[in-house]
């Protein structure tokens, strides 16, 4: 048998092992730090896996040889003043572009001086560019903060210059007008807050409550399926071995038993388990079970716990009934959802809509493709028809996949439009079956049956008019006017036990006047 001598794997193992930190960096960091002017390839290494370690943990490394001293105390200064450690914390991605930009200006180092510059104009020209291209980044992502509160997956495999230009688009300065307007209704993030069924709160349900899905932890069983080599099965052949398998041994071990004498070698050997015989394997697949948690949904009543924090879907009116301040306040109401969900790992997805078949679905999401489609909608001018049937029954299919059986509904419009009554009562069979709650937000001067026949609560926003410029007051001491002088035009429960068909009246009506023309 061949017996491998270990020497060469042990001097292949001690010539590599300063090449150790590329294991542990992203690749995006494995030509820089390879072919870098600056410095010496095994420090640098070293001190780069250095870097990234203290970056993500919101500090600058102070005990490294890489950059050299030259450039170092001006990158300290840098990174200090423009805060990119506090940045990079916990942000991998962000600390791996700073990295790269590091060994990108730095490496020009070489070419400024060739080019004539000293080595102190080209380390100061390589820090200027530096601290040029990061200061505008850093103040990207300042403006990206204050709008949505955090970062999130922005950072993510970000193209800046993208980023940038959609920053200085009209859209963008939208956006931010209309986030200055969400202070002054701050009422809107509980009501954001208290959609969805996901978690339960300590503040009690109001009202009978329904029987409602909850997610209830549990074990599950997961199957995994792996190869596994099952030694003597007769599959394929590998080599030859020592073993007592006579059905498998080599021809001239039989030839032995033939013998008068040598018979008795081959009865030591296999008592012995001596014999040359074939060393064949096969492979098998293996399912096993292993227990994992999971989350499984179960029907029950919460009759003491109101539920919250779940998935969100937003309904915008676009009409052009909308247009001033109640067009700046449904706006304020999508970015809120944006905010909310982003914020604590919901789920959001919004209707737009406008007149018939005009409906405009949007995934609300904060990365680079979910920040330009909200832009591209809050840049917007809202001047469709009014249509609530097709939002609407979109939203109820939604509700029918796992991901959204837990969500809420929340309604943004002036209440000037109407639903089929099949829509409205599959809207009910919904509240019935799955808990389904509907939030609306009115902007305008009074309820209308439409909104008040499809929501539970309603939350009126009465000086809609001041979010457009105007300072005129809601006409209407109450918002509750069609509730409140005409309660019998609404389809509620007692209202529809006390209507009759137009048949059964005019029935009626013909019983009457016999009655009357029979009388003496």
């Amino acid at each position: 048998m061949n017996n491998q001598a270990p020497i060469p794997t042990l001097l292949l193992a001690e010539q590599e092992a300063p090449l150790a930190p590329l294991d542990r960096l992203p690749r995006a960091l494995w030509l820089g730090g390879l072919t870098h002017s600056q410095g010496t390839l095994v420090p640098r290494l070293a001190d780069l896996e250095a870097w990234r370690t203290v970056l993500l943990a919101g500090g600058v490394p102070l005990d490294v040889s890489w950059p050299p001293p030259g450039i170092a105390a001006g990158l300290f200064d840098t990174l200090r003043r423009l805060d990119l450690p506090g940045y990079c914390a916990d942000r991998a991605e962000l600390a791996d572009t700073v990295l790269q930009s590091l060994l990108f200006h730095f490496d020009l180092v070489v070419d400024y001086v060739d080019r004539g510059a000293s080595e102190d104009e080209a380390v100061a020209m390589a820090l200027e560019a530096f601290a040029a291209d990061w200061s505008d980044r850093c103040g990207m992502m300042d403006e990206l903060v204050e709008v949505f509160g955090d970062l999130g997956d922005l950072v993510k495999n970000t193209r800046w210059d993208t980023l940038r230009g959609l920053l200085r688009s009209s859209g963008w300065q939208e956006v931010v007008r209309v986030r200055k307007l969400i202070e002054r209704l701050p009422e809107l993030a509980a009501i954001i807050r208290g959609l969805g069924r996901a978690r339960r709160t300590e503040d009690p349900e109001l009202g009978e409550p329904p029987t409602v899905p909850v997610m209830e932890e549990s074990t599950a069983l997961r199957a995994t399926i792996r190869r596994v080599r099952v030694p003597d099965l007769p599959g394929e052949t590998r080599g030859v071995r020592r073993s007592g398998r006579v059905a498998r041994m080599l021809p001239a071990e039989a030839l032995l038993l033939a013998h008068p004498r040598l018979r008795l070698v081959w009865h030591a050997r296999h008592a012995e388990r001596a014999l040359l015989t074939y060393e064949d394997d096969d492979r098998m697949n293996e399912v096993r079970h292993e227990p994992v948690p999971a989350w499984r949904p179960s029907r029950r009543r919460e009759p003491d716990r109101r539920l919250e924090m779940g998935p969100m879907l937003v309904c915008v009116d676009t009409s052009g009934s909308m247009q001033g301040g109640a067009e700046a306040v449904a706006k304020a109401t999508v970015l809120e959802a944006a905010r909310a969900a982003h914020a604590q790992g919901r789920a959001c997805h919004v209707f737009a809509f406008g007149g018939q078949d005009e409906v405009v679905e949007m995934e609300l999401a904060i990365d680079s493709g979910g920040v330009e489609r909200l832009t591209r909608f809050l840049g917007q001018t809202f001047r469709g028809g009014t249509d609530i049937c097709g939002p609407l029954d979109r939203m109820l299919a939604r509700l029918e996949e796992a991901r959204w059986q837990l969500a809420d509904i929340l309604i943004a419009s002036d209440g000037e439009f109407g639903a089929t009554p099949g829509l409205a009562a599959r809207v009910a069979a919904a509240r019935a079956a799955l808990g389904l709650r509907v939030q609306g937000v009115l902007i305008g001067d009074r309820e209308t049956i439409g909104l008040l026949e499809l929501a539970d609560d309603i939350f009126w926003v009465r000086d809609w008019r001041r979010y457009g410029g105007s300072d005129a007051d809601s006409p209407v001491h109450s918002k509750s006017l069609t509730a409140n002088y005409f309660p019998g035009a609404l389809r509620s429960a007692a209202n529809r036990d006390a209507t009759v068909s137009g048949a059964t009246a005019a029935e009626v009506m013909r019983g009457s006047t016999r009655d009357k023309d029979t009388k003496p």
